[in-house]
């Protein structure tokens, strides 16, 4: 598994301004969805791309379009959706999927919900979306859905990770797929019920309702 935090100065601003308790939640929805493109910009770097002949005003020239089969977005519900239009908006071309988990606030496990993705998967891209990677276990379960159904390149794109999630992530996936997480920033530690500290407080509530770790 390959981990890329996206460590740049806006990236930081915004991720502070989202943090804070102050911030209405219009802006906190705003700032998701520039967080998401700027982080959907580096989660992109090696999306696949073919050589095409264009015509310009002037001449015929050799330029480059996302490969077939096209990506698949796959955000996980309920507040991945949140992150949609952030990165649909890099990807128009892109299919989406959806991928429904919660987790068990007693176990701490995560459970299936709701699925809707194409049962072949084979030679695509896919990109998961989910604000938060705290424990890990809603992600590793949504790689492990996509890699069963023959997918072997998977990009996480997160706003936040603790670092327990990125190495439950690691452990569990090991060498059997190319497998990416783009963050916005790495936190300190979980808390004794599975939190990001010092996390998104409301974040679940802002971001279309509550938040699956």
């Amino acid at each position: 598994m390959q981990l890329h935090v996206a460590d740049h100065p806006l990236i930081r601003h915004k991720v502070t301004v989202l943090r804070d308790k102050r911030t209405p939640s219009p802006t906190f929805r705003l700032l998701v969805d520039e967080l998401v493109t700027l982080l959907a910009y580096e989660a992109t770097r090696d999306v696949r791309v073919v050589e095409c002949e264009v015509e310009t005003p002037l001449t015929a020239t050799t330029g480059t379009k996302i490969a077939d089969p096209a990506p698949i977005i796959v955000p996980i519900l309920r507040a991945g959706l949140g992150m949609l239009d952030g990165m649909t908006r890099l990807l128009p071309s892109a299919e989406v999927g959806f991928l429904g988990l919660k987790r068990d606030e007693q176990t701490l496990e995560a459970i299936t919900y709701a699925n809707r993705l194409p049962e072949d998967l084979t030679g695509r891209q896919v990109f998961l979306i989910d604000p938060m990677l705290a424990t890990g276990g809603s992600l590793v379960m949504a790689i492990e859905y996509v890699l069963e159904r023959g997918a072997t390149d998977v990009t996480c794109v997160c706003l936040l990770a603790a670092p327990e999630g990125i190495q439950h992530v690691q452990d569990k996936v090991g060498d059997r797929a190319d497998v990416s997480v783009v963050v916005a920033q790495v936190d300190e530690r979980l808390n004794e019920v599975g939190y990001i500290v010092p996390g998104l407080g409301d974040a679940g509530d802002r971001l279309y309702g509550v938040v699956d770790l």
